[in-house]
């Protein structure tokens, strides 16, 4: 039998502190990568030292040239593997087995298009945030497909490139990820999957350290890019609602902080909640808003100087 070849795909920009432990960490998995392909957003902040990794190969882009979508596409071209994995420059993998557990759902199952893996918080993430890691990321694995949409709603799309497999052969067949996106493409990506007959795996085994500390405004400006890419693709998302999810989250969180004694930081989960749907809420109708105004709400300025 021939062994599945896996390409891991990272796209930088001025990468952090994090980036060297998570080639060092790549290398060292059990199911080792055959490539490590980087697409560098500006030459001048990529350190030479970290192209000492065989299996590494760099391309360099400037900054206007970036996309969520695009980008991201231009490296599944230059990938000839079997299982393309793709990572931020901030995941890191908990253990030596995150790669063979996250590809281990496409020998089980030929029908699953994508795999993607459990976050798990860093030491310095928020209480919160902590909550808010284990209700998307939780410790059972499951198998979603088009039956799941009466149940679980925007969640059956759900998908995350900090770090998720695709079997390569059905990511070209149902098109990939789009050639221009503002965010949110690993959603729009499923969702074409899911569309088509396909499946996607939430792989709970294969997990990785991520999370952030965003303020209210972040989150704003967050979702606000997140109501774009939903009405720039109406194709994937017309007739499957946020909003549902969310209030879900919200009512399980107040419960979670009344729960545990944290009542503290209710006032603080409805100020971020009410951002983020101000921000979702303004994203879903941009076109109706100035240019000026999107500018001012966007987290991707340059995303609007080719509209």
């Amino acid at each position: 039998m021939e062994k599945t070849r896996v390409d891991v795909i990272i796209p930088t920009y001025r990468p952090g502190k994090e980036f060297p432990t998570l080639l060092k960490r790549l290398q060292e998995q059990e199911c080792r990568p055959d490539r490590i392909i980087v697409m560098n957003t500006e030459k001048k902040y990529w350190k030479k030292e970290w192209e000492v990794i065989p299996n590494l190969e760099v391309h360099h882009l400037e900054r206007k040239e970036f996309d969520h979508g695009g980008t991201r596409r231009k490296a599944s071209c230059l990938s000839d593997a079997d299982i393309m994995v793709f990572m931020t420059q901030d995941a890191l993998p908990a253990d030596r087995s995150l790669i063979g557990n996250l590809i281990q759902p496409f020998v089980e199952n030929k029908n699953i298009g994508a795999s993607y893996a459990r976050q798990l918080p860093l030491p310095d993430c928020g209480y919160l945030e902590r909550y808010t890691r284990s209700f998307n990321y939780p410790e059972k694995s499951v198998v979603k497909t088009s039956e799941d949409m009466e149940k679980l709603g925007i969640k059956t799309f759900f998908c995350s490139n900090v770090c998720a497999a695709y079997d390569k052969k059905i990511y070209e067949k149902t098109g990939g990820f789009p050639e221009r996106a503002i965010f949110n493409e690993d959603m729009i990506c499923a969702g074409r999957m899911i569309k088509a007959g396909y499946a996607v795996s939430y792989t709970a085994q294969a997990r990785v350290y991520h999370s952030h500390n965003y303020t209210g405004i972040q989150q704003f400006h967050r979702n606000f890019d997140l109501g774009v890419s939903q009405a720039e693709n109406p194709e994937i998302f017309d007739g499957v609602p946020s909003e549902k999810e969310g209030i879900r989250l919200v009512k399980r969180s107040i419960s979670y902080l009344a729960r545990t004694g944290h009542i503290w930081l209710i006032p603080r989960l409805i100020w971020q909640s009410a951002a983020k749907y101000a921000g979702y809420f303004l994203g879903k109708r941009f076109r109706k808003l100035p240019q000026r105004a999107v500018l001012a709400c966007t987290m991707n300025k340059e995303y609007w100087n080719g509209n």
